[in-house]
Protein backbone atom coordinates (compact mmCIF):
# COMPACT_ATOMS: atom_id res chain seq x y z
CA UNK A 1 0.00 0.00 0.00
CA UNK A 2 3.13 2.62 0.33
CA UNK A 3 4.78 1.66 -2.80
CA UNK A 4 4.47 3.97 -5.53
CA UNK A 5 4.29 2.19 -8.72
CA UNK A 6 5.32 -1.65 -8.99
CA UNK A 7 5.30 -4.38 -11.96
CA UNK A 8 2.05 -5.00 -12.49
CA UNK A 9 3.43 -8.93 -12.52
CA UNK A 10 1.64 -11.81 -14.54
CA UNK A 11 -1.44 -11.39 -16.64
CA UNK A 12 -4.54 -13.31 -15.75
CA UNK A 13 -8.00 -13.53 -17.50
CA UNK A 14 -11.27 -11.58 -15.97
CA UNK A 15 -13.05 -14.54 -14.36
CA UNK A 16 -9.45 -14.88 -12.41
CA UNK A 17 -9.33 -11.96 -11.30
CA UNK A 18 -12.89 -12.00 -10.31
CA UNK A 19 -11.72 -15.06 -8.07
CA UNK A 20 -9.05 -13.44 -6.78
CA UNK A 21 -11.41 -10.51 -5.56
CA UNK A 22 -13.87 -12.79 -4.00
CA UNK A 23 -11.79 -14.47 -1.65
CA UNK A 24 -9.84 -11.43 -0.84
CA UNK A 25 -13.08 -9.53 0.31
CA UNK A 26 -14.63 -12.60 2.00
CA UNK A 27 -12.32 -12.80 4.83
CA UNK A 28 -11.86 -12.80 8.43
CA UNK A 29 -14.67 -9.98 8.49
CA UNK A 30 -16.87 -12.49 7.42
CA UNK A 31 -16.84 -14.43 10.42
CA UNK A 32 -18.01 -12.14 12.86
CA UNK A 33 -20.72 -11.39 10.60
CA UNK A 34 -23.38 -13.95 11.87
CA UNK A 35 -22.88 -12.48 15.25
CA UNK A 36 -23.52 -9.13 14.70
CA UNK A 37 -27.00 -10.36 12.40
CA UNK A 38 -28.40 -11.75 15.45
CA UNK A 39 -27.59 -8.65 17.39
CA UNK A 40 -29.46 -5.95 14.76
CA UNK A 41 -32.14 -8.44 13.80
CA UNK A 42 -32.41 -10.43 10.47
CA UNK A 43 -34.50 -7.54 8.11
CA UNK A 44 -32.41 -4.42 9.51
CA UNK A 45 -29.12 -6.58 8.93
CA UNK A 46 -30.29 -7.50 5.16
CA UNK A 47 -31.16 -3.89 4.51
CA UNK A 48 -28.06 -2.52 5.75
CA UNK A 49 -25.96 -5.52 4.01
CA UNK A 50 -27.38 -4.46 0.54
CA UNK A 51 -26.84 -0.76 0.84
CA UNK A 52 -23.18 -0.69 1.59
CA UNK A 53 -22.51 -3.19 -0.63
CA UNK A 54 -24.22 -1.05 -3.34
CA UNK A 55 -22.26 1.92 -1.52
CA UNK A 56 -18.76 -0.12 -1.57
CA UNK A 57 -19.29 -0.96 -5.44
CA UNK A 58 -19.62 2.31 -6.19
CA UNK A 59 -16.23 3.48 -4.03
CA UNK A 60 -14.72 0.37 -6.10
CA UNK A 61 -15.89 1.87 -9.21
CA UNK A 62 -14.59 5.83 -8.51
CA UNK A 63 -10.61 3.78 -7.69
CA UNK A 64 -10.64 2.14 -10.20
CA UNK A 65 -11.75 5.62 -12.36
CA UNK A 66 -8.71 6.83 -10.82
CA UNK A 67 -6.20 3.95 -11.39
CA UNK A 68 -7.13 4.64 -15.31
CA UNK A 69 -6.48 8.81 -15.13
CA UNK A 70 -3.37 7.98 -12.55
CA UNK A 71 -1.87 5.82 -16.21
CA UNK A 72 -2.70 8.42 -18.56
CA UNK A 73 -0.73 11.22 -16.12
CA UNK A 74 2.02 8.98 -16.00
CA UNK A 75 1.99 7.98 -19.52
CA UNK A 76 1.44 11.65 -20.81
CA UNK A 77 4.22 12.38 -18.75
CA UNK A 78 6.44 10.04 -20.32
CA UNK A 79 5.30 11.39 -23.56
CA UNK A 80 6.21 14.75 -22.82
CA UNK A 81 9.57 13.75 -21.27
CA UNK A 82 10.81 11.99 -24.09
CA UNK A 83 9.40 14.81 -26.69
CA UNK A 84 11.96 16.99 -24.59
CA UNK A 85 14.69 14.44 -24.21
CA UNK A 86 14.59 13.62 -28.66
CA UNK A 87 14.39 17.59 -28.97
CA UNK A 88 17.46 18.00 -26.89
CA UNK A 89 19.43 15.22 -28.80
CA UNK A 90 18.39 16.56 -31.83
CA UNK A 91 20.08 19.79 -31.29
CA UNK A 92 22.84 19.09 -29.68
CA UNK A 93 24.11 15.66 -31.77
CA UNK A 94 22.01 16.04 -35.22
CA UNK A 95 21.30 12.46 -35.25
CA UNK A 96 18.02 10.90 -36.78
CA UNK A 97 15.99 9.26 -35.07
CA UNK A 98 16.23 5.84 -36.51
CA UNK A 99 19.82 6.89 -34.90
CA UNK A 100 18.53 7.55 -31.74
CA UNK A 101 16.17 4.69 -31.35
CA UNK A 102 19.60 2.11 -32.43
CA UNK A 103 21.48 4.19 -29.57
CA UNK A 104 18.86 3.60 -26.94
CA UNK A 105 18.32 0.30 -27.33
CA UNK A 106 15.88 -2.16 -26.06
CA UNK A 107 14.34 -0.25 -23.38
CA UNK A 108 13.21 2.38 -25.37
CA UNK A 109 12.15 0.37 -28.60
CA UNK A 110 9.75 -1.44 -25.82
CA UNK A 111 8.01 2.24 -24.94
CA UNK A 112 8.15 4.15 -28.56
CA UNK A 113 5.68 2.04 -30.15
CA UNK A 114 2.99 2.32 -27.14
CA UNK A 115 3.88 5.82 -26.23
CA UNK A 116 4.02 6.91 -30.28
CA UNK A 117 0.73 6.33 -31.72
CA UNK A 118 -0.87 8.05 -28.47
CA UNK A 119 -2.94 11.45 -29.68
CA UNK A 120 -3.43 13.69 -26.73
CA UNK A 121 -6.74 13.12 -25.00
CA UNK A 122 -7.12 9.63 -26.87
CA UNK A 123 -8.95 7.12 -25.09
CA UNK A 124 -6.51 4.22 -25.18
CA UNK A 125 -3.76 6.54 -22.45
CA UNK A 126 -6.18 5.74 -20.00
CA UNK A 127 -5.43 2.29 -20.38
CA UNK A 128 -4.81 0.17 -16.69
CA UNK A 129 -1.33 -1.16 -17.84
CA UNK A 130 1.28 0.07 -14.59
CA UNK A 131 -0.11 -0.83 -11.13
CA UNK A 132 -0.45 2.48 -9.26
CA UNK A 133 -0.87 1.89 -5.70
CA UNK A 134 -3.12 3.97 -3.44
CA UNK A 135 -0.37 5.74 -1.95
CA UNK A 136 0.65 6.82 -5.35
CA UNK A 137 -2.43 8.11 -6.55
CA UNK A 138 -2.83 10.19 -3.35
CA UNK A 139 0.27 12.01 -4.28
CA UNK A 140 -0.44 12.48 -7.56
CA UNK A 141 -3.88 13.93 -6.93
CA UNK A 142 -4.04 15.26 -3.58
CA UNK A 143 -2.32 18.54 -1.68
CA UNK A 144 0.11 17.86 1.19
CA UNK A 145 -2.54 17.59 4.14
CA UNK A 146 -4.86 15.14 1.91
CA UNK A 147 -1.41 13.05 1.24
CA UNK A 148 -0.59 13.00 5.05
CA UNK A 149 -4.53 11.91 6.11
CA UNK A 150 -4.48 9.18 3.53
CA UNK A 151 -1.59 7.30 5.34
CA UNK A 152 -3.00 8.39 8.65
CA UNK A 153 -6.22 6.68 7.61
CA UNK A 154 -4.24 3.53 5.93
CA UNK A 155 -2.19 3.38 8.93
CA UNK A 156 -5.12 3.15 11.44
CA UNK A 157 -6.93 0.77 9.52
CA UNK A 158 -3.89 -1.10 9.56
CA UNK A 159 -3.65 -1.30 13.46
CA UNK A 160 -6.88 -2.34 13.62
CA UNK A 161 -6.55 -4.97 11.39
CA UNK A 162 -3.16 -6.10 13.60
CA UNK A 163 -5.77 -5.85 16.37
CA UNK A 164 -7.93 -7.91 15.27
CA UNK A 165 -5.70 -10.41 14.34
CA UNK A 166 -3.95 -10.64 17.30
CA UNK A 167 -7.09 -11.13 19.45
CA UNK A 168 -8.62 -13.62 17.08
CA UNK A 169 -5.84 -16.45 17.23
CA UNK A 170 -5.33 -16.16 21.04
CA UNK A 171 -8.74 -16.27 21.36
CA UNK A 172 -9.51 -19.60 18.99
CA UNK A 173 -6.63 -21.00 21.37
CA UNK A 174 -8.60 -20.57 24.39
CA UNK A 175 -11.81 -21.63 23.53
CA UNK A 176 -10.48 -25.01 21.91
CA UNK A 177 -8.30 -26.04 24.60
CA UNK A 178 -9.72 -25.12 27.40
CA UNK A 179 -13.12 -26.80 26.20
CA UNK A 180 -10.94 -29.98 25.69
CA UNK A 181 -8.74 -29.83 28.63
CA UNK A 182 -11.34 -28.43 31.41
CA UNK A 183 -14.19 -30.24 33.33
CA UNK A 184 -16.44 -28.57 30.49
CA UNK A 185 -15.16 -30.34 27.68
CA UNK A 186 -16.82 -30.38 24.40
CA UNK A 187 -19.25 -27.54 25.38
CA UNK A 188 -17.94 -24.16 23.76
CA UNK A 189 -20.88 -23.82 21.61
CA UNK A 190 -23.62 -25.13 23.71
CA UNK A 191 -24.58 -21.61 25.69
CA UNK A 192 -23.14 -21.98 28.31
CA UNK A 193 -21.48 -18.38 28.82
CA UNK A 194 -17.67 -18.61 30.39
CA UNK A 195 -16.39 -15.24 32.36
CA UNK A 196 -12.31 -14.70 31.87
CA UNK A 197 -12.12 -15.79 35.56
CA UNK A 198 -13.37 -19.45 35.06
CA UNK A 199 -10.37 -21.83 35.43
CA UNK A 200 -9.29 -23.20 32.35
CA UNK A 201 -6.25 -25.42 33.60
CA UNK A 202 -5.85 -26.27 37.11
CA UNK A 203 -5.33 -22.66 38.18
CA UNK A 204 -5.01 -20.98 35.29
CA UNK A 205 -7.85 -18.50 34.72
CA UNK A 206 -9.43 -18.59 30.95
CA UNK A 207 -8.12 -14.89 30.62
CA UNK A 208 -4.46 -16.12 31.69
CA UNK A 209 -4.59 -19.21 28.41
CA UNK A 210 -5.24 -16.13 26.34
CA UNK A 211 -2.76 -13.99 27.33
CA UNK A 212 -0.39 -16.79 27.06
CA UNK A 213 -1.55 -17.45 23.60
CA UNK A 214 -1.27 -13.79 22.67
CA UNK A 215 2.67 -13.92 24.09
CA UNK A 216 3.20 -17.23 21.88
CA UNK A 217 1.78 -15.23 19.07
CA UNK A 218 3.57 -12.55 19.58
CA UNK A 219 6.65 -13.83 20.11
CA UNK A 220 5.96 -16.37 17.27
CA UNK A 221 4.89 -14.11 14.36
CA UNK A 222 6.47 -10.49 15.77
CA UNK A 223 10.03 -10.96 14.77
CA UNK A 224 9.19 -11.24 10.84
CA UNK A 225 7.49 -7.28 11.33
CA UNK A 226 11.65 -6.73 11.31
CA UNK A 227 12.42 -8.46 8.57
CA UNK A 228 10.62 -8.04 4.83
CA UNK A 229 8.29 -10.91 4.13
CA UNK A 230 6.74 -11.83 0.57
CA UNK A 231 3.09 -13.48 0.74
CA UNK A 232 3.81 -16.81 -1.79
CA UNK A 233 1.13 -18.11 -4.39
CA UNK A 234 1.24 -21.62 -2.57
CA UNK A 235 0.50 -19.78 0.61
CA UNK A 236 -1.95 -17.85 -1.39
CA UNK A 237 -3.95 -20.97 -2.94
CA UNK A 238 -3.10 -22.74 0.84
CA UNK A 239 -5.40 -20.36 2.86
CA UNK A 240 -8.05 -20.32 -0.11
CA UNK A 241 -8.51 -23.65 0.24
CA UNK A 242 -8.74 -23.45 3.81
CA UNK A 243 -11.20 -20.85 3.40
CA UNK A 244 -13.43 -22.20 1.19
CA UNK A 245 -13.45 -25.38 2.86
CA UNK A 246 -14.15 -24.26 6.40
CA UNK A 247 -17.08 -21.73 5.05
CA UNK A 248 -19.05 -24.75 2.96
CA UNK A 249 -18.86 -27.02 5.77
CA UNK A 250 -20.21 -24.18 8.40
CA UNK A 251 -23.12 -23.66 5.87
CA UNK A 252 -24.04 -27.21 5.16
CA UNK A 253 -23.76 -28.03 8.74
CA UNK A 254 -25.80 -25.53 9.74
CA UNK A 255 -28.16 -26.28 6.86
CA UNK A 256 -28.50 -30.01 8.10
CA UNK A 257 -29.23 -29.05 11.37
CA UNK A 258 -32.11 -26.49 10.37
CA UNK A 259 -33.40 -29.79 7.47
CA UNK A 260 -33.36 -32.19 10.84
CA UNK A 261 -35.23 -29.46 13.14
CA UNK A 262 -33.22 -28.75 15.87
CA UNK A 263 -32.57 -25.39 14.73
CA UNK A 264 -32.53 -23.11 18.20
CA UNK A 265 -32.44 -19.50 16.88
CA UNK A 266 -35.71 -17.02 16.47
CA UNK A 267 -33.92 -14.32 15.29
CA UNK A 268 -35.61 -10.45 15.91
CA UNK A 269 -36.82 -8.57 13.03
CA UNK A 270 -34.67 -5.21 14.41
CA UNK A 271 -32.57 -4.02 17.15
CA UNK A 272 -31.44 -0.65 16.49
CA UNK A 273 -28.94 -0.96 19.54
CA UNK A 274 -27.07 -3.40 17.26
CA UNK A 275 -26.79 -1.39 14.30
CA UNK A 276 -23.32 0.47 15.23
CA UNK A 277 -21.35 -3.37 15.76
CA UNK A 278 -23.09 -4.13 12.30
CA UNK A 279 -22.04 -1.30 10.33
CA UNK A 280 -18.82 -1.39 11.23
CA UNK A 281 -18.61 -5.51 10.39
CA UNK A 282 -20.45 -4.97 6.71
CA UNK A 283 -17.78 -1.74 6.32
CA UNK A 284 -15.05 -4.39 7.10
CA UNK A 285 -16.53 -7.38 5.49
CA UNK A 286 -16.81 -5.23 2.05
CA UNK A 287 -13.13 -4.22 2.04
CA UNK A 288 -11.00 -4.09 -0.89
CA UNK A 289 -10.41 -0.80 -2.56
CA UNK A 290 -7.32 -0.60 -0.82
CA UNK A 291 -5.83 -3.73 -2.55
CA UNK A 292 -7.97 -2.59 -6.36
CA UNK A 293 -4.52 -1.47 -7.74
CA UNK A 294 -3.09 -5.35 -7.43
CA UNK A 295 -5.88 -7.14 -8.91
CA UNK A 296 -7.51 -5.27 -11.11
CA UNK A 297 -3.94 -4.05 -13.11
CA UNK A 298 -3.09 -7.94 -14.19
CA UNK A 299 -6.00 -8.65 -15.79
CA UNK A 300 -5.82 -9.17 -19.49
CA UNK A 301 -9.11 -7.49 -20.81
CA UNK A 302 -10.44 -4.83 -18.57
CA UNK A 303 -13.22 -3.61 -21.05
CA UNK A 304 -15.98 -5.16 -18.64
CA UNK A 305 -13.90 -4.45 -15.49
CA UNK A 306 -16.92 -2.70 -14.12
CA UNK A 307 -19.52 -5.48 -14.89
CA UNK A 308 -16.88 -8.13 -13.44
CA UNK A 309 -16.92 -6.42 -10.46
CA UNK A 310 -20.52 -5.92 -10.19
CA UNK A 311 -20.73 -9.46 -10.76
CA UNK A 312 -18.03 -10.60 -7.81
CA UNK A 313 -20.49 -7.72 -5.49
CA UNK A 314 -23.79 -9.76 -6.27
CA UNK A 315 -21.76 -13.37 -5.42
CA UNK A 316 -20.75 -11.57 -2.30
CA UNK A 317 -23.71 -10.13 -1.04
CA UNK A 318 -25.21 -13.57 -1.25
CA UNK A 319 -23.15 -15.58 0.45
CA UNK A 320 -22.78 -13.22 3.14
CA UNK A 321 -26.78 -13.48 3.54
CA UNK A 322 -26.76 -17.39 3.09
CA UNK A 323 -23.84 -17.49 5.82
CA UNK A 324 -25.33 -15.38 7.91
CA UNK A 325 -28.96 -16.29 8.05
CA UNK A 326 -28.41 -20.39 8.26
CA UNK A 327 -26.13 -19.09 11.57
CA UNK A 328 -29.12 -16.97 12.99
CA UNK A 329 -31.85 -19.62 12.70
CA UNK A 330 -29.04 -22.88 13.37
CA UNK A 331 -27.70 -21.23 16.91
CA UNK A 332 -29.44 -19.20 19.48
CA UNK A 333 -28.62 -15.14 19.58
CA UNK A 334 -27.11 -15.69 23.17
CA UNK A 335 -24.84 -18.58 21.87
CA UNK A 336 -23.64 -17.59 18.65
CA UNK A 337 -19.65 -16.48 19.11
CA UNK A 338 -17.88 -13.66 17.97
CA UNK A 339 -15.79 -15.58 16.05
CA UNK A 340 -18.45 -18.00 14.44
CA UNK A 341 -16.11 -21.38 13.47
CA UNK A 342 -16.08 -21.63 17.30
CA UNK A 343 -19.90 -22.70 17.71
CA UNK A 344 -18.76 -25.62 15.73
CA UNK A 345 -16.46 -27.05 18.31
CA UNK A 346 -19.53 -28.28 20.26
CA UNK A 347 -19.77 -32.49 20.43
CA UNK A 348 -23.21 -32.17 19.99
CA UNK A 349 -23.63 -30.47 16.91
CA UNK A 350 -20.13 -32.16 14.83
CA UNK A 351 -19.26 -35.90 16.64
CA UNK A 352 -16.28 -35.98 14.21
CA UNK A 353 -13.18 -34.54 16.09
CA UNK A 354 -11.22 -33.54 13.32
CA UNK A 355 -14.01 -31.52 12.10
CA UNK A 356 -14.73 -29.72 15.58
CA UNK A 357 -10.39 -29.08 15.67
CA UNK A 358 -10.35 -27.65 11.97
CA UNK A 359 -13.01 -25.47 12.32
CA UNK A 360 -12.23 -24.08 15.55
CA UNK A 361 -8.35 -23.84 14.62
CA UNK A 362 -8.91 -22.59 11.48
CA UNK A 363 -8.41 -18.93 11.99
CA UNK A 364 -5.47 -19.68 13.72
CA UNK A 365 -3.74 -21.17 10.69
CA UNK A 366 -5.14 -18.04 8.16
CA UNK A 367 -4.32 -15.40 10.27
CA UNK A 368 -0.88 -16.39 11.48
CA UNK A 369 -0.25 -16.51 7.63
CA UNK A 370 -1.57 -12.95 7.32
CA UNK A 371 -0.48 -10.99 10.51
CA UNK A 372 3.22 -10.66 9.33
CA UNK A 373 2.16 -9.60 5.54
CA UNK A 374 -0.09 -6.88 7.27
CA UNK A 375 2.56 -5.61 9.40
CA UNK A 376 5.24 -5.04 6.91
CA UNK A 377 2.51 -3.19 4.71
CA UNK A 378 2.36 -1.08 7.96
CA UNK A 379 5.65 -0.52 8.74
CA UNK A 380 6.21 0.90 4.96
CA UNK A 381 3.27 3.23 5.61
CA UNK A 382 4.94 4.58 8.81
CA UNK A 383 7.98 4.94 6.54
CA UNK A 384 6.86 6.58 3.56
CA UNK A 385 5.23 9.10 5.54
CA UNK A 386 8.15 10.29 7.68
CA UNK A 387 10.23 9.73 4.39
CA UNK A 388 12.15 12.75 2.99
CA UNK A 389 12.95 13.43 -0.61
CA UNK A 390 16.72 12.05 -1.28
CA UNK A 391 16.89 11.03 2.95
CA UNK A 392 17.55 7.62 4.39
CA UNK A 393 17.10 6.76 7.94
CA UNK A 394 19.76 5.86 10.66
CA UNK A 395 19.95 1.91 10.68
CA UNK A 396 18.48 1.92 14.49
CA UNK A 397 15.09 4.03 13.41
CA UNK A 398 15.00 1.56 10.12
CA UNK A 399 15.40 -1.56 11.95
CA UNK A 400 13.78 -1.22 15.01
CA UNK A 401 11.96 1.76 15.68
CA UNK A 402 9.77 1.36 12.68
CA UNK A 403 8.73 -2.11 13.70
CA UNK A 404 8.46 -1.16 17.31
CA UNK A 405 5.81 0.99 16.53
CA UNK A 406 4.07 -1.10 14.31
CA UNK A 407 3.87 -3.98 16.60
CA UNK A 408 3.57 -3.10 19.88
CA UNK A 409 0.39 -0.78 19.96
CA UNK A 410 -2.07 -3.98 18.61
CA UNK A 411 -0.59 -6.41 20.69
CA UNK A 412 -1.23 -3.71 23.64
CA UNK A 413 -4.97 -3.50 22.61
CA UNK A 414 -5.30 -7.41 22.42
CA UNK A 415 -3.77 -7.59 25.63
CA UNK A 416 -6.88 -5.39 27.04
CA UNK A 417 -9.64 -6.67 25.09
CA UNK A 418 -10.64 -9.79 23.11
CA UNK A 419 -14.29 -8.51 21.99
CA UNK A 420 -13.29 -9.11 18.79
CA UNK A 421 -17.05 -7.75 17.38
CA UNK A 422 -16.33 -4.45 18.98
CA UNK A 423 -12.58 -4.48 17.57
CA UNK A 424 -13.93 -5.24 13.74
CA UNK A 425 -16.76 -2.70 14.75
CA UNK A 426 -14.85 0.24 15.35
CA UNK A 427 -12.44 -0.52 12.92
CA UNK A 428 -14.71 -0.77 10.13
CA UNK A 429 -16.71 1.94 11.07
CA UNK A 430 -13.98 4.72 11.54
CA UNK A 431 -10.69 3.86 9.22
CA UNK A 432 -12.53 1.22 7.21
CA UNK A 433 -14.91 4.42 6.29
CA UNK A 434 -12.55 6.67 5.30
CA UNK A 435 -10.86 3.98 3.41
CA UNK A 436 -13.98 2.36 1.66
CA UNK A 437 -15.70 5.45 0.83
CA UNK A 438 -14.19 9.07 1.59
CA UNK A 439 -10.76 8.18 0.06
CA UNK A 440 -12.04 6.97 -3.04
CA UNK A 441 -14.76 9.93 -3.40
CA UNK A 442 -11.94 12.35 -3.27
CA UNK A 443 -10.12 10.12 -5.68
CA UNK A 444 -12.41 10.65 -8.38
CA UNK A 445 -13.54 14.05 -7.93
CA UNK A 446 -9.57 15.54 -7.90
CA UNK A 447 -8.71 12.65 -10.83
CA UNK A 448 -11.29 14.10 -12.87
CA UNK A 449 -10.59 17.52 -12.49
CA UNK A 450 -6.21 16.83 -13.26
CA UNK A 451 -7.75 15.15 -16.07
CA UNK A 452 -9.67 17.89 -17.26
CA UNK A 453 -7.05 19.85 -16.64
CA UNK A 454 -4.38 18.16 -18.87
CA UNK A 455 -6.29 16.62 -21.48
CA UNK A 456 -9.15 19.32 -21.95
CA UNK A 457 -12.54 19.19 -20.82
CA UNK A 458 -13.78 17.02 -23.84
CA UNK A 459 -11.72 14.17 -22.96
CA UNK A 460 -13.63 10.90 -21.53
CA UNK A 461 -11.86 8.07 -19.62
CA UNK A 462 -12.60 5.01 -21.18
CA UNK A 463 -12.99 3.56 -17.04
CA UNK A 464 -15.28 6.48 -16.21
CA UNK A 465 -17.15 4.99 -13.40
CA UNK A 466 -21.23 4.56 -14.28
CA UNK A 467 -21.26 7.07 -11.46
CA UNK A 468 -20.30 9.97 -13.39
CA UNK A 469 -22.48 12.41 -12.33
CA UNK A 470 -21.02 14.75 -9.39
CA UNK A 471 -23.94 14.14 -7.06
CA UNK A 472 -22.90 10.37 -6.56
CA UNK A 473 -19.42 12.05 -4.94
CA UNK A 474 -21.43 14.40 -2.71
CA UNK A 475 -23.86 11.78 -1.74
CA UNK A 476 -20.48 9.42 -1.06
CA UNK A 477 -18.88 12.07 0.77
CA UNK A 478 -22.42 13.22 3.00
CA UNK A 479 -22.69 9.66 3.87
CA UNK A 480 -19.24 8.89 4.88
CA UNK A 481 -18.69 12.15 7.31
CA UNK A 482 -22.88 11.11 8.48
CA UNK A 483 -21.45 7.98 9.70
CA UNK A 484 -18.71 8.96 11.56
CA UNK A 485 -21.18 11.32 13.57
CA UNK A 486 -23.61 8.35 13.65
CA UNK A 487 -20.84 5.45 14.87
CA UNK A 488 -19.35 8.30 17.68
CA UNK A 489 -23.02 9.90 19.29
CA UNK A 490 -23.96 6.18 19.09
CA UNK A 491 -20.45 5.07 21.51
CA UNK A 492 -20.75 8.11 23.55
CA UNK A 493 -24.47 7.48 24.33
CA UNK A 494 -23.94 3.78 24.60
CA UNK A 495 -21.03 4.91 27.20
CA UNK A 496 -23.16 7.26 29.27
CA UNK A 497 -26.09 4.75 30.17
CA UNK A 498 -23.45 2.91 32.00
Amino acid sequence: MAGGITDTGELYSPYVGLVYMFNLIVGTGALTMPKAFATAGWLVSLILLLFLGFMSYMTTTFVVEAMAAANAQLRWKRMEKHKEDDEDEDSSSGVSDSDVLLQDGYERAETRPILSVQRRGSANIFEITERVEMGQMASMFFNKVGVNLFYFCIIIYLYGDLAIYAAAVPVSLMQVTCSVTGNHSCSVGDGTKYNDTDKCWGPIRRIDAYRLYLAAFTLLLGPFTFFNVQKTKYLQIMTSVMRWIAFILMIILALIRIGRGQAEGHPSVAQLSGIRNLFGVCVYSFMCQHSLPSLITPISKKKHVNKLVLLDYILILAFYSLLSFTAIYCFRNDTLMDMYTLNFTNCEIISVAFIRYFLGLFPVFTISTNFPIIAVTLRNNWKTLFHREGGTYPWVVDRIVFPAITLIPPVLVAFCTHDLESLVGITGAYAGNGIQYLIPAFLAYCSRKDTQLVFGSGTVNKHLSPFRHTFWIVFVLIWGFSCFVFVTANIVLSESKL
